[in-house]
């Protein structure tokens, strides 16, 4: 029976997987780093620690982590403000599930893009507990994001429905126990064993509804 639910944020909310990609590569261009055809992703879960240091120690920023991590929200901050990408029917397909269940987030956002999104987007009345991999001591596709969101909500993660878009996520809502509904991103699709092992696959979160949960 189910206890609650738990989104994604990026690719499933917000439409910013490719947003994240392209501040990323802009900055190790103009910083003269070494971008490359597997990083986006590569660091696709990572926490805003792993993915910080991963651009310092691999893509070659002479930058801190920390000023790295500074910097790329700061950017990405100034995209949302001009125009929010929220996915197609996403605010619908929460507030319906919403109006059920009680509702997590477990993102690889920093807190403050989760804050900003979920306000603006008058979604943060919807959600009981929020969780950024930045506050687990690691990122997708490690458990532990889920499992925090699980601990927030005061709910056993057998009891809880994850609905993600990536692969690393899907590892992870599966690693902490939960049933996983997978809407996949376009731009990164799943693998297809990653994605065998979603119990719901939708082509869209508009598609999402307390029925399929």
């Amino acid at each position: 029976m189910t206890e609650a639910v738990v989104f994604d944020l990026d690719g499933i909310i917000v439409d910013s997987e490719h947003v994240w990609d392209a501040v990323r590569q802009e900055l190790a261009e103009e910083r003269g780093g070494r971008w490359h055809e597997r990083a986006s992703r590569d660091m696709m879960g990572m926490s805003s620690p792993e993915w910080s240091r991963y651009m310092h120690d691999v893509i070659g920023l002479a930058e801190s982590p920390e000023e790295i991590n500074a910097e790329v929200v700061r950017r990405l901050e100034a995209v949302y403000r001009e125009a929010l990408p929220l996915l197609p029917g996403a605010v619908e397909a929460v507030e319906r599930v919403a109006a059920r269940w009680p509702l997590g987030l477990a993102s690889s956002s920093n807190r403050e893009l989760i804050d900003f999104v979920l306000e603006v987007s008058g979604l943060a009345r919807s959600f009981t507990a929020t969780v950024s991999s930045e506050e687990v001591a690691r990122g997708k596709p490690a458990p532990d994001v889920y499992l925090e969101a699980a601990r927030r909500l005061e709910a056993d993660p057998a009891g809880c429905t994850a609905v993600e878009d990536s692969e690393a996520g899907i590892r992870s809502a599966k690693a902490a126990g939960m049933r996983v509904i997978a809407v996949p991103n376009p731009h990164f699709p799943p693998a297809d064993e990653a994605l065998a092992q979603a119990d719901v696959v939708l082509a869209s979160i508009a598609e999402l509804t307390p029925d399929l949960v």
